[in-house]
């Protein structure tokens, strides 16, 4: 029999590998589209209004009707939700919405919420028509989430007050707000969160061609000329990402700066890109570090993710939640029940033979080598 002090220790680790899995994976390259702290010093290139707003069309000629409706009858706006990929302009989409309504917005995020207490006190002291934003919406404490139903559906705020048979319930009235909640990962939203949202919203990554126009607007709000061909091989470099694009032309307006340039050009563009080793496709040295380990050291894969993390020296979970996301959205990669696999796509990126699928071949077919890298 297994010593229970033993089969306690196995539960714990597994309880702590659950909730470091469950955080989120800090990303702090440049291609992250992730937050970082640099970003926030150049808040000027948010578009303020709808008008100034590149991308997401369909969203934006959704919300122009929602937004006029709501004006019109001087109602508040429904709740509403954004959701996406980070780094697509939720932040941004939930400013321009209170710019449209001429609302003020009280901006905070889960994680800060730690108690009813919090909310209630930010619940209280919103004004009829203002607006609440919510960014990471997903990491609400379920106790949190109990607040605010009532406050979204019906406009109140239930409070206990006092303990045992001295506890009694206060309802406090609340002024019609609108509540922007923002997230990355709606699926783990609960289902009572998301069924009071009368609008949800889906933003998509952008095309090549919005992303050129980002970064011709952000470079005349920076104050440096950019030729067009130069705006797009930034674009095509940002994955598809506003907030990429913007941290990118910052670094290559340096480069532009420090050799006395007062326009970028495609060449210094494309040589600002290159000493940041990115390449073409926005993969980084991390990116391509994974593809050529699999190509290289395990002929194309399979190879379980742990062995994969051993042999490029990095953390099994930033691979799985920071790198393998765009290398998969790329066809690069797919995940197998084998293990991780390099697709023809990713040999033709870097140059190599392409040596064949692996579907459809038997499992016992496999050498002996080619086994000890599946877990």
């Amino acid at each position: 029999m297994e010593p229970k002090f033993t089969s306690k220790m196995a539960e714990k680790d597994k309880a702590e590998r659950n909730r470091k899995r469950s955080e989120p994976v800090e990303d702090k390259r440049i291609i992250s589209n992730s937050r970082l702290e640099d970003d926030e010093s150049d808040r000027s290139l948010r578009p303020k209004t709808m008008a100034d707003y590149i991308g997401q069309e369909k969203i934006k000629k959704n919300l122009a009707v929602y937004i006029t409706a709501a004006k019109n009858r001087n109602e508040a706006l429904d709740h509403v939700l954004l959701y996406g990929p980070p780094g697509l302009g939720k932040t941004t989409l939930a400013h321009v919405i209170a710019n449209e309504l001429g609302a003020q917005i009280k901006v905070t995020s889960g994680p800060a919420i730690e108690k009813g207490a919090d909310l209630a006190a930010i619940l209280t002291n919103l004004e009829d028509g203002d607006i609440l934003f919510i960014d990471e919406i997903h990491r609400l404490n379920r106790n949190i989430e109990e607040v605010l139903y009532p406050a979204m559906e019906d406009f109140t705020l239930d409070l206990v007050n006092g303990t045992g048979a001295m506890a009694r319930s206060i309802r406090i009235p609340l002024k019609r707000f609108t509540l922007i909640g923002a997230t990355t990962r709606s699926g783990n939203l609960s289902s009572p969160l998301r069924d009071r949202f009368g609008v949800i919203l889906r933003l998509e990554p952008y095309s090549v061609k919005d992303i050129t126009k980002i970064v011709t607007r952000s470079s005349g709000i920076l104050g440096i000329d950019i030729e067009d061909k130069a705006s797009e091989e930034i674009a095509k470099r940002s994955r598809g990402t506003p907030r990429v694009a913007n941290r990118l032309l910052r670094r290559v307006r340096d480069f532009a700066e420090y050799e006395g340039q007062d326009e970028i050009s495609l060449q210094l563009a494309d040589k600002s890109l290159e000493y940041m080793d990115i390449d073409s496709l926005g993969l980084d040295v991390t990116d391509r570090t994974v593809v050529e380990t699999i190509i290289d050291k395990f002929d194309g894969g399979p190879v379980g993710l742990d062995t994969l993390a051993a042999a490029t020296g990095e953390e099994s979970s930033t691979i799985e939640d920071v790198v393998e996301p765009f290398l998969i959205q790329l066809g690069f990669i797919n995940r197998t029940t084998r293990g991780r696999v390099c697709t023809e796509r990713a040999y033709k990126h870097l140059g190599r033979s392409f040596k064949g699928s692996y579907e459809g071949r038997d499992l016992f077919s496999a050498s002996e080598e080619e086994k000890k890298n599946e877990d």
